[in-house]
């Protein structure tokens, strides 16, 4: 980058670069193509988590072997992709978007730095980011209120995919989910497993954000990649964090998975589940505590790709976007 030409952050809540301008949009647009991706590539596994999750007594090789000796077996691996993908693709759209706004708040706050609650720490030339350099504390606190704000929003399609996934239900349509909920449950049925909900999201996007910044760190101080203009190259930054990616989403997915399972239990079965506590005590004393740990595989995996692509496609869009501004700014006459 020339000088005068680095990039800092305007007051309106976007990057700035000379006079471009990388805003809300941008990120929720990034957002949502890659949520969409890794959604639709990923559904099946969702699925057979959701099945394995609704009864101790399924296991992921019986349910696999029904499934696929079932009429319209691939068709029916891919149940729920719709409301997965307006879930996960709308999801991740409104996660960066507002992790981006938080980060840069947090970026810009001389009072926040001030009180020693947050630091912004000074970012390294072996960084694989193009996001602010944050310390733990903050991308813990921003990247759980971001995610449970995205979740609250988001909840009502989050019940009706897991209904769709689940073999207790058999909707045809969004629409016809949607009454059905309604009809028989009221409103009070599309916030069903909010709680639990809410208590996996926030400490697992907390975490993961966490983990993955500090695995980025690691990784590029060990790694003997070239680097340019105070950056790491492209070539070098997209393999380090689709690992740290990886990582990050397996420490964080092994840590929650008791409240993914109380969830799933919530949503498919509100008449015999009344709230989050009284489920725990439930499946714990009818099943054993092994019963918390159901799925714990499938949802590593499946994080761990889908985090991993979603984290390494969004920051490289922002990362393009960045240096053709930027360049851009640079050729403009002055």
């Amino acid at each position: 980058m020339t000088a005068g030409l680095q990039p800092h952050f305007g007051g309106h809540g976007y990057y700035a670069f000379g006079t471009r301008y990388i805003d809300f949009t941008f990120h929720f647009i990034a957002g949502l193509s890659t949520g969409t991706l890794s959604a639709s590539l990923l559904q099946p596994v969702d699925l057979l988590k959701t099945r394995v999750q609704q009864a101790r007594s399924i296991s992921l090789a019986h349910t696999f072997r029904d499934i696929t000796r079932g009429p319209n077996s691939l068709r029916q691996l891919w149940r729920g992709t719709l409301p997965s993908v307006i879930r996960t693709g709308f999801g991740s759209a409104l996660y960066f978007s507002t992790l981006n706004a938080l980060r840069q708040h947090v970026f810009r706050s001389n009072l926040l730095a001030s009180t020693g609650i947050v630091s912004v720490q000074a970012n390294t030339a072996r960084s694989s980011s193009s996001l602010p350099q944050l310390s733990n504390m903050a991308n813990l606190t921003t990247g759980a209120i971001a995610r449970a704000s995205a979740g609250l929003i988001m909840m009502p399609i989050t019940v009706i995919k897991v209904r769709y996934e689940s073999s207790l239900y058999s909707y045809n349509s969004l629409l016809g989910a949607g009454s059905a909920i309604l009809k028989h449950e009221g409103v009070k049925g599309f916030f069903s497993g909010f709680g639990a909900t809410a208590i996996r999201d926030a400490p697992y996007a907390g975490l993961y954000v966490v983990f993955y910044e500090q695995s980025k760190r690691r990784l590029s101080q060990l790694t003997n990649a070239t680097v340019s203009s105070g950056e790491m190259k492209t070539a070098s930054s997209a393999p380090i964090n689709f690992l740290s990616g990886i990582l990050a989403a397996g420490l964080a997915t092994a840590i929650t998975n008791p409240f993914d399972a109380v969830k799933t239990r919530l949503q498919l079965m509100p008449g015999k589940y009344a709230n989050m506590v009284q489920a725990t005590r439930q499946m714990v004393r009818e099943e054993g505590a092994r019963t918390l740990l159901d799925g714990l595989g499938l949802r590593m995996g499946r994080k761990a790709v889908s985090s991993a692509l979603a984290w390494t496609l969004y920051e490289e869009l922002v990362r393009r976007a960045e240096t053709k501004w930027t360049d851009a700014d640079a050729d403009a006459p002055l």
